[in-house]
């Protein structure tokens, strides 16, 4: 296995992943990660800026040559009222099914806190779906911790 930074060239083995990630997501809530058509197809132009940019993420896993995983995410600014003032945000790991299970994963996230880690950031942040108990545990093992819980209304079915 092998963690390096994603480039332009590593696009197009990462977009179905990718879309690995959109399906997923939206199978586990569609009210809170329902996806528009095509949705993995944006991950493109973000992937280029992140490929291109220093201070965010954008890293592969590479098992024989092939890319079977990925984890990116931003350097992100705190509010001013806040004493945190520069922290990394993961928005998005995958690694491929066949592939779980190996290490892949943690070693995807904690080259992502050392990244934030020397761009300067002061902690590392993440949401994870409330029902993946598996992703939870692995955060956990890299040293998250709960820090906020999100609830949401779906507004065309609030109760009177």
């Amino acid at each position: 296995m092998d963690i390096r930074a994603g480039t332009v060239d590593d696009i197009p083995a990462v977009l179905p992943l990718a879309a690995g990630t959109v399906a997923f997501h939206q199978a586990l809530d569609p009210a809170r990660f329902g996806a528009v058509p095509d949705a993995a197809a944006g991950y493109d132009g973000w992937l280029r800026r992140l490929a291109g940019n220093d201070t965010d993420l954008f890293l592969v896993a590479e098992v024989d040559g092939s890319v079977v995983g990925f984890v990116i995410g931003v350097l992100d600014e705190g509010y001013r009222m806040y004493r945190v003032r520069r922290y990394g945000f993961i928005h998005d790991l995958w690694v491929e099914p066949s592939c779980r299970q190996k290490g892949i994963g943690r070693a995807l996230v904690l080259a992502g806190i050392e990244h934030f880690r020397g761009v300067g950031a002061e902690q590392v942040r993440l949401d994870t779906a409330a029902s993946n108990e598996t992703a939870q545990r692995l955060f956990g093992a890299c040293g998250f911790r709960r820090a906020t819980i999100e609830m949401l209304v779906e507004l065309d079915r609030q109760p009177v």
